[in-house]
């Protein structure tokens, strides 16, 4: 079971998702450091689902998702700007010691690869539904749905492809994550996507109205 530094966010990283961070908080600077004797640099990104990410003391999600970083720029004024990429889902076994940042004992989440015998016509459907919630949510002034996207055959990718590149509410995002069915995320993220169709469409004609 591997030991891995925890970067705590008010965010939710999914695997295959892209994460920009700006790191200045002199904990984080010291795990960027620690982080260069390593290859390849990973930590852990998990929900702060109380308090703030500034400071310490906050409440975490158990599951989170292990990043890579792809490129760091390190600032005179002592800040970094980092780019990384979700991995994959990792449950938090047991928090370590936090001196001098959060730490924690990691094993991979048992998430499976889509049944053969399970069949993927739905997932037509579900991207469809994917594609109707973006433009939704860009008609309220939210990123369009990304015209660069090629979407992948394989289910497990395509799911989490679908799931980053719609405006899924943060705890909806995180139940994804935690979930190791494919076939059970797959259920949950159409039924997600229908409460985020309602609730746009609702706020559109609100808008329209006023």
């Amino acid at each position: 079971m591997p030991e891995l530094p925890v970067f705590p966010l008010g965010t939710v990283l999914l695997p295959g998702q892209l994460l920009p961070l700006q790191v200045f908080e002199p904990r984080y600077r010291v795990m960027l450091f620690d982080l260069r004797a390593t290859d390849p640099a990973e930590f852990v990104v998990v929900l702060i689902e109380r308090g703030s990410e500034v400071g310490g003391g906050e409440e975490r999600s158990e599951v989170g998702c292990v990043a890579r970083i792809l490129e760091r720029q390190d600032l005179p004024d002592g800040r970094s700007m980092v780019a990384c990429v979700g991995l994959r889902p990792a449950v938090m076994e047991q928090w370590l010691p936090e001196d001098p940042y959060p730490r924690a004992d990691v094993r991979d989440l048992d998430f499976r690869d889509w049944p053969d015998d399970q069949p993927t016509t739905g997932l037509d459907a579900l991207t469809a539904r994917a594609r109707e919630v973006a433009g939704l949510a860009a008609g309220l002034g939210a990123p369009p749905w990304p015209q660069d996207l090629e979407l992948a055959d394989e289910p497990v990718q395509l799911l989490w492809q679908l799931a980053i590149a719609t405006p899924l509410a943060t705890l909806d995002r995180q139940k994804l994550l935690g979930e190791p069915d494919p076939v059970a995320r797959a259920g949950l993220l159409r039924g997600f996507l229908d409460e985020q169709a309602d609730l746009l469409a609702a706020r559109l004609e609100w808008e329209a109205d006023t």
